[in-house]
């Protein structure tokens, strides 16, 4: 288990980190989000030692991550690091070496996963010929070329178009079936929330959500979609508060000890319903509540 507990960092008088704590488990895809400057990058940057923690620990199976353990980390930046000039099997084999690995082991290592994320035919290719979402699938294979026992991702599937997004979707899946811990960080919420099983959500440098986006959904306030009915139908009834409308349908907060079924009585009252259920927010919901309740906006929702 790759454990990150209390990390701090500074730069200058701005806070990156503050107490950043959270795991990721074997087998387990855990996506990290956040917005632009939020701490991803910096948090992932101290797994690796680029940087240090003012504070804080780092740890890979109750041992505090050292330099040889981080050799067996595969890292996927956000921004391209590969030689333009070298051809794409070349290399895959230089950075596999570096890692250790045989010359004769480095190019079956670079074989597989070219194969395997649909470059077999470019393999021969300098980088800088490929589309910008083919050279991040070359990124990608460097992180696996060396059968890391941790992946830490910044931004996979940046440029990637959906059948490329599927191919690396199905690719981490393998890899945490094989017992691997996956973490990486996106925008894309609809993506993570399809794939991971675990969810953090960093906010101004600190961790204000950690679950699945079941438990996630669990600490959220209780809200029914409520379809028929015309506008205003729920205005003025006790415990009840409308947070939204689209059209003919109206979506309520029901206040502690409410009842749904004394709800639906008063709709039905107002006029036939067509559709009455439970609202089960998706992850971009989620994120937005928490990084509200964190700046002490509040939250504001619109049906979707």
């Amino acid at each position: 288990m790759l454990a990150i507990d209390g990390l701090a960092k500074r730069f200058g008088t701005a806070t990156a980190l503050d107490g950043v704590t959270f795991e990721v488990r074997p087998g387990e895809v855990f996506g990290f989000v956040g917005g632009n400057g939020a701490g991803k990058t910096t948090t992932m940057r101290i797994v690796l030692g680029v940087l240090e923690p003012d504070a804080g620990t780092i740890s890979w199976h109750g041992a505090p991550l050292d330099p040889a353990l981080r050799r067996r980390i595969g890292y996927l930046p956000e921004e391209r690091g590969l030689y333009p000039r070298m051809r794409v099997t070349e290399q895959l084999v230089y950075l596999a070496r570096l890692r250790g690995l045989r010359r004769s082991a480095a190019v079956a290592a670079a074989e597989r996963w070219t194969e395997r994320v649909g470059l077999g035919e470019r393999r021969d290719d300098e980088v800088q010929k490929l589309s910008l979402g083919n050279q991040q699938r070359v990124q990608l294979c460097a992180a696996l070329v060396h059968d890391p026992d941790v992946l830490v991702l910044d931004e996979p599937f940046s440029g990637l178009d959906p059948t490329a997004v599927d191919t690396l979707a199905g690719v981490l899946r393998e890899q945490a079936a094989a017992g691997t811990p996956v973490i990486f960080s996106s925008h894309q919420l609809e993506l993570v929330e399809r794939l991971c099983d675990r969810v953090g959500i960093i906010s101004a440098g600190r961790m204000v959500a950690v679950g699945t986006v079941g438990e996630l959904r669990a600490g959220e306030r209780t809200r029914y979609d409520v379809t028929g009915p015309p506008p205003g139908w729920a205005d003025g009834l006790d415990g009840v508060r409308v947070v939204g409308t689209d059209g003919d349908r109206t979506r309520v907060e029901l206040g502690p000890g409410t009842d749904d079924q004394q709800l639906l009585g008063a709709a039905l009252a107002a006029g036939p319903v067509h559709a009455f259920g439970r609202h089960l927010p998706p992850l971009t919901e989620l994120y937005r509540d928490a990084v509200a309740d964190r700046s002490g906006t509040g939250s504001a929702v619109v049906p979707s």
